[in-house]
C-alpha cells in the first residue's frame, strides 16, 4: 500500500458521477468542474440525463450521470472511460461499470447496496461479490449513514437530510483531487444562505465530513494533483453550449445596436437558451415563451419584418413543426436565426440523448425549392462564435439561417476566454440607394444579390412582402412562371454566394495524403484527440471538421481531392456523406456511423481510422 497521503502528480483525469435522479449527481459534477476550472485545469464535462422525467427510484432507467476530464494538457474530449467512478446506488454501479477503465478507482455508498436495491437493478446477487469488481479498486464508503450521524442534530427530517449525502460524495473527491471548496461553499450560501439558512449549513457541514473522511480513512491512500493548464492569458469563465449560443447572440445585438427578440416553445435540450437570454431584458433582449412551436418562430419572423434580430430554437421535433414558417422567412428574405438543438429521433425519440440526424431537414427539409444558410458550431465554447455568425450571416445576406448545435454540446462545457467586442467582426446593413421613384422591395445587392432590410414606417419605403411568389423589384404577388422560376433561381444564388463572405475551410495536419477525417458539429474533439494521438504513435492523417454546412467553403473541393481517402464521421445513418455525394460526386466517400444516443469514443475513431491505413 502506498505511504498515507502519498500524492499522484497526473496529467489528465476523468472522473464520473453516477447515481439516481434526485441524488444530485449533475450539482455534484458541476461543482467538482467548476472548482477544477478554478484550479486552471482545461476540462470537457458529458452531462448524461435519463430519458425520463422520473423512472422509479433504484432502477437502471433512472440513473443521471455526469462525466468530467481534466487536465494540464489540452482537453478535447469528456474522455473514453472513467479513472474514478463515484456510484451512489446498485443501479448507478450497473449501468457505469462498462465506462470505468480497467484498474481504476470505485467509489460506492456502501449504505446502498441492500439486497433489494440490488435486486432492484437487476443483479441476481451480491453486486459486491461480483467477480469483475477484482479487475478495480474498490472503495466502500458508508456515506448515507455518515451523512446521518453529521447531520443527527441538525433537525432536519430524514428526507432532507439524505438530500445532502451528494454532498459527502462531492467531498471525498475534493480531497481525492486536492480540489479547494471555496467557490462552493459561497455557492450553497447563495443558493440556501437566505431562504433555507439550515439547509445551507446542513451541506456544508456534509460537505467536510465527506472530505474529512477520505483524508484519514485507510481505503484511500493517496489523493491525486492535476496541475494547472497553460491557457492563454486573458479571462475565463466556464461556459456550456447552451449559454454560448445565448452570448453569442447577445454579442450580435449588442454589434448591431437592435434589439434581440428570441422566440421559443421549451423543449429538451434548448430549453436553457430561453432561460438564459431572460435574464437579460436590461440589454434589450426580448424573450417569449409562445404556446406552441409556430407561434414560436413566427413571432420571430415578425420581430425580423419590424427591424430586429429575430431568433427562435428548438430541437428535432419542433424544427418540424417550424418547416413552413422557416419557408415564410425565404420567401420574403428576412434574417431569421433558427436554432436546432439536435437529438435522438426520430419523432420524440431519445430526447436527452445526443445525435446529428437533423442535417437534410435544416438542408432540404421544407417544400419546394427552399435554400436556407446551415452552420454547425464544434464546441461548447465555439457555439459562441458561431451564433454570432448565424445573426452575421442572416442580415448580411437577408436569408435564415440555421444553427445545429446538439444535445452534448449544449449541455457541455469547457473553459472559454471571454472575448473582446472590439475585435469581434462588425455587421453590415446595406441600405438602399436613394431613388425618386416607388420603393422596390426586391432591388438586391449586385454581388451578395440580398435584399435590402427596410422597416416598416420608414417614409417613402412603403412595401409589402410575404409568402405568395412576389415579382422581382416590385414585390407584387405574381403567378408568372419565368418569374417564379427566376426568383427560385435567384434565392438559390443567394444562398451559394455566401461561400465567398466565410472562412475557407481549414485543415488539422496536412493538406494533402493518404486519409483526410470529415466531422461537423460535436464530433470535433473526439476527432481531433483521436488524430493527434494518432500522429504521436506515426500515422500520417489530417481533419477537415466542417462548420460552414450550406453552402460549403469556397475551397473545399480541392481540399477533398488532395487525399486518396476520405473517412466521414457523424452522429447519423450517414447524412453528410449524402450531402457530400451530392454537391461534390467526382470523390468517393467512406462513412462510419453511430446512432447510439452518445459520442463517439476516441479508441472507436482510432481503431476506424487504422482500419482504413
Amino acid at each position: 500500500m502506498a505511504e498515507k497521503n502519498a500524492q499522484v502528480v497526473l496529467d489528465k483525469v476523468v472522473v464520473r458521477f453516477a447515481g439516481d435522479s434526485g441524488d444530485g449527481m449533475q450539482y455534484t459534477g458541476s461543482q467538482f468542474t467548476f472548482a477544477s476550472a478554478l484550479a486552471g485545469n482545461d476540462l470537457a464535462t458529458f452531462p448524461d440525463f435519463p430519458a425520463e422525467i422520473r423512472a422509479p427510484k433504484g432502477t437502471v432507467e433512472g440513473v443521471s450521470g455526469f462525466q468530467v476530464q481534466i487536465g494540464k494538457v489540452d482537453i478535447f474530449t469528456a474522455g473514453d472511460v472513467a479513472d474514478v467512478l463515484v456510484a451512489m446506488n446498485p443501479a448507478a454501479l450497473k449501468s457505469n461499470l462498462k465506462w470505468v477503465r480497467e484498474g481504476g478507482n470505485i467509489i460506492l455508498d456502501s449504505d446502498a447496496f441492500t439486497s433489494r436495491a440490488a435486486k432492484k437493478a437487476g443483479y441476481e446477487g451480491d453486486p459486491l461479490a461480483d467477480e469483475a469488481l477484482q479487475a478495480f479498486h474498490l472503495i466502500q464508503a458508508p456515506i448515507s449513514s455518515l451523512t446521518k450521524k453529521a447531520l443527527e442534530e441538525s433537525g432536519l427530517d430524514n428526507k432532507t437530510i439524505m438530500r445532502s449525502k451528494n454532498m459527502f460524495a462531492l467531498g471525498i473527491s475534493f480531497w481525492l483531487f486536492d480540489r479547494k471548496m471555496d467557490q462552493t461553499l459561497a455557492q450553497i450560501d447563495a443558493k440556501f444562505g437566505q431562504k433555507a439558512p439550515e439547509v445551507a449549513e446542513a451541506n456544508k457541514k456534509v460537505l467536510y465530513a465527506g472530505y474529512h473522511y477520505a483524508e484519514t480513512v485507510e481505503a484511500l491512500p493517496s489523493n491525486f494533483k492535476v496541475p494547472p493548464a497553460k491557457l492563454a492569458p486573458g479571462t475565463y469563465r466556464h461556459i456550456s453550449g447552451n449559454i454560448a449560443t445565448a452570448w453569442g447572440l447577445m454579442a450580435a445585438r449588442e454589434k448591431l445596436g437592435l434589439k434581440l427578440f428570441y422566440g421559443s416553445y421549451p423543449i429538451t435540450p434548448a430549453s436553457d437558451i430561453l432561460h438564459e437570454l431572460s435574464k437579460y431584458k436590461h440589454m434589450d433582449v426580448i424573450t417569449l415563451q409562445a404556446e406552441d412551436e409556430i407561434a414560436a418562430v413566427s413571432s420571430a419572423i415578425g420581430a425580423c419584418y419590424a427591424g430586429h434580430i429575430g431568433v427562435t430554437a428548438s430541437a428535432g421535433p419542433g424544427i418540424a413543426l417550424k418547416g413552413e414558417a422557416i419557408g415564410l422567412a425565404v420567401m420574403a428574405e428576412l434574417p431569421l436565426v433558427v436554432v436546432d438543438v439536435q437529438r435522438g429521433g426520430p419523432s420524440t425519440g431519445l430526447p436527452t440523448k445526443t445525435e446529428q440526424a437533423d442535417l437534410f431537414m435544416a438542408i432540404y427539409g421544407r417544400n419546394s425549392d427552399c435554400p436556407a444558410i446551415v452552420v454547425a458550431p464544434g464546441t461548447p465554447s465555439q457555439c459562441f462564435d458561431m451564433a454570432f455568425a448565424a445573426a452575421k450571416l442572416a442580415i448580411e445576406h437577408m436569408t435564415p439561417v440555421i444553427f445545429l448545435s446538439d444535445g452534448n454540446l449544449a449541455n457541455g462545457s469547457e473553459p472559454w476566454k471571454l472575448p473582446n467586442m472590439a475585435d469581434l467582426p462588425a455587421i453590415e446593413i446595406a441600405q438602399p440607394p436613394e431613388s425618386e421613384g416607388p420603393f422596390h422591395p426586391y432591388l438586391r445587392d449586385e454581388d451578395k444579390l440580398s435584399r435590402y432590410w427596410v422597416t416598416p414606417g420608414t417614409p417613402g419605403k412603403e412595401h409589402r412582402i410575404g409568402g405568395l411568389e412576389k415579382e422581382a423589384l416590385t414585390g407584387n404577388v405574381s403567378y408568372d412562371p419565368r418569374n417564379h422560376q427566376a426568383m427560385i433561381y435567384t434565392r438559390a444564388e443567394k444562398v451559394a454566394r455566401v461561400a465567398h463572405y466565410i472562412p475557407k475551410q481549414s485543415v488539422v495536419g496536412h493538406t494533402f495524403g493518404e486519409l483526410l477525417v470529415i466531422g461537423w458539429g460535436s464530433t470535433y474533439g473526439t476527432l481531433l484527440t483521436a488524430v493527434k494521438e494518432l500522429w504521436e504513435d506515426g500515422y500520417a492523417v489530417s481533419l477537415a471538421h466542417i462548420n460552414y454546412i450550406n453552402p460549403f467553403p469556397s475551397n473545399i473541393k480541392e481540399l477533398l481531392g488532395s487525399f486518396e481517402k476520405r473517412l466521414v464521421c457523424e452522429l447519423n445513418i450517414g447524412q453528410m456523406v449524402h450531402h457530400l455525394r451530392a454537391t461534390m460526386p467526382e470523390f468517393d466517400y467512406i462513412s462510419y456511423n453511430k446512432i447510439q444516443g452518445l459520442p463517439f469514443t476516441v479508441s472507436e475513431i482510432k481503431a476506424r481510422i487504422l482500419e482504413e491505413l
